[in-house]
């Protein structure tokens, strides 16, 4: 993997190189499941999915009541098929739907694609607010990352993430994520996590500090490799055909 990594084939990484590699092999990834994801909907193979299509290969037991009477958490299904049913007319741009590639790529990964970031806030106000007021509050914040057990002390994690609501996230200082906030948190204008998350690995490993990393600072430090975007978080170290890349 150094190797293909090695672009210009000097024996060294450097962060430049590994941000062109992770983006390629999270597009990778990303086409791969959508492929996955067409071979088992697109039913009249017309390399396209239609809404109906979608429907009946994922809600199937939500149409024949009496086939299905015993499935548990059905109205959860029902919630989960309206919110997957405005995801896809979302992605779906010239509302016959039906979805593209293009756009069943957007349906299944929206927060690819500008024009589903709507979508994404929206969703992630409907995981995280547990109130109903469509606002996300510290408390409701920090619950869907840590849940406390018994009185135990609380980590010094959720305190940094504590701050980290209270410093950044909450730009007006109304106790309260907004619409906006929120879109700021998961889609910032500043950065570019996958860039980030490159430099960070060459900061890491690099001992020298000479801004580049030979092969074996790689290996030395395996165990931060194998946990990040760079090897599809350990998957690709097992995959077949890897050299065919």
């Amino acid at each position: 993997m150094f190797d293909k990594i090695d672009s210009n084939n000097d024996t060294y990484v450097t962060a430049a190189e590994l941000l062109v590699w992770m983006k390629f092999v999270h597009g990778r990834f990303v086409s791969e499941a959508v492929d996955k994801q067409m071979a088992m909907t697109d039913k009249n193979r017309d390399h396209t999915v239609s809404w109906e299509e979608y429907y009946n290969h994922t809600y199937s037991h939500l149409i024949d009541e009496e086939a299905f009477y015993d499935v548990p958490d059905k109205e959860r299904y029902r919630q989960m098929m309206k919110r997957d049913e405005r995801r896809f007319k979302q992605a779906d741009k010239d509302g016959d739907l039906i979805c593209t590639r293009e756009e069943f790529t957007a349906f299944l990964h929206p927060e690819e694609f500008d024009y589903m970031r709507d979508i994404v806030v929206t969703e992630t106000i409907e995981d995280i607010d547990k109130n109903g007021d469509m606002l996300v509050d510290v408390n409701e914040y920090l619950a869907d990352m840590y849940t406390p057990e018994n009185d135990e002390p609380e980590p010094e994690w959720v305190k940094t993430e504590r701050l980290q609501f209270s410093d950044h996230r909450d730009l007006n200082k109304d106790g309260k994520l907004d619409r906006s906030e929120i879109a700021h948190w998961i889609h910032p204008h500043e950065y570019d996590h996958t860039d980030l998350e490159a430099k960070h690995l060459v900061y890491e490993s690099d001992k020298d500090r000479d801004e580049k990393l030979t092969k074996k600072e790689i290996l030395d430090n395996w165990n931060m490799f194998v946990g990040s975007q760079a090897t599809n978080y350990g998957e690709d170290l097992t995959r077949r055909g890897m050299m065919n890349f």
